[in-house]
């Protein structure tokens, strides 16, 4: 019989890169972690023996919990959430199940330092069009839900990373940028360790809008009409933005679950 406790890897691999992803917490011991210090994307690190202490955090919210095998650790912060009213389940078979089944895994080496709030803190050119929301758009689905982003004038984009410790992308001579024809979201994809059918296929839209290289892919047109249409509905960069993770969650559930489909009108007398 299934367990009503647990999510399968199956089932939760399905969910990851999704607006209504559960939040996944990594209570797995520094000494596992250390071995393989690679997270399932956008987890949270959080250490099992305080589990009283923060559980309420996430009131409200679906939760996974993983930790190296989905034993002792996970189910007991599922069945912790549990008491305190709050969904959880862990992960069946925990982080090694997830690795051994060749599941996403965001590499760490890169990660910047988080703020005392646990948010890494990111910083670019004001006026987004493509690259700077794809960006924003991978590091929260698959990196960090919670990331802040500050965009300035192009010339202050260096000072306001050294005086509010964020990190700067997409803007010339830093590490999260262009290298050659890839663009910055090929860059953090491939940093990340994200590769993946689905993202690789919308590393190229993106690419292909973000360099005007329209005859790369065909959805690059429509998709670069998409980005500067919402660039010039909004005045202010956060609110295209939190319109432009639309633009992108559709984009990726197309290019992992319907590029195979297309869409005819029915002839006359026919069923659609």
């Amino acid at each position: 019989m299934p367990s009503t406790t647990a999510i399968t890897v199956s089932q939760l691999s399905r969910l990851i890169g999704l607006p209504d992803m559960p939040v996944i917490i990594d209570v797995r011991i520094d000494e596992d972690f250390d071995a393989d210090p690679r997270l399932l994307p956008a987890s949270i690190r959080r250490d099992f023996k305080t589990v009283s202490t923060w559980a309420s955090e996430f009131a409200g919210r679906q939760v996974s919990v993983v930790c190296q095998r989905g034993q002792k650790l996970s189910q007991g912060v599922a069945a912790w959430f549990r008491h305190e009213g709050i969904s959880a389940e862990s992960l069946e078979g925990g982080f090694e199940a997830w690795r051994d089944a060749n599941g996403l895994l965001v590499r760490t080496e890169n990660l910047p330092p988080r703020d005392e709030k646990g948010r890494t803190v990111w910083v670019t050119r004001s006026r987004p069009k493509v690259d700077r929301i794809a960006c924003p758009w991978l590091i929260r689905r698959f990196v960090d839900p919670h990331a802040v982003f500050l965009f300035v004038e192009a010339a202050e984009v260096a000072a306001v990373a050294d005086r509010f410790k964020a990190v700067p992308f997409d803007i010339d001579t830093v590490f999260w940028s262009h290298r050659g024809e890839r663009c910055t979201f090929d860059i953090m994809i491939e940093e990340f360790g994200l590769q993946s059918t689905a993202l690789d296929r919308l590393a190229v839209i993106v690419r292909a809008a973000d360099t005007a290289s329209l005859d790369l892919v065909p959805q690059a047109a429509g998709f670069l009409a998409a980005s500067l249409g919402l660039s010039r509905m909004f005045r202010d960069d956060l609110e295209q933005l939190e319109a432009g993770m639309l633009l992108y969650d559709a984009f990726f559930r197309w290019c992992r679950d319907a590029t195979e489909e297309t869409h005819n009108w029915p002839s006359a007398g026919k069923p659609s």
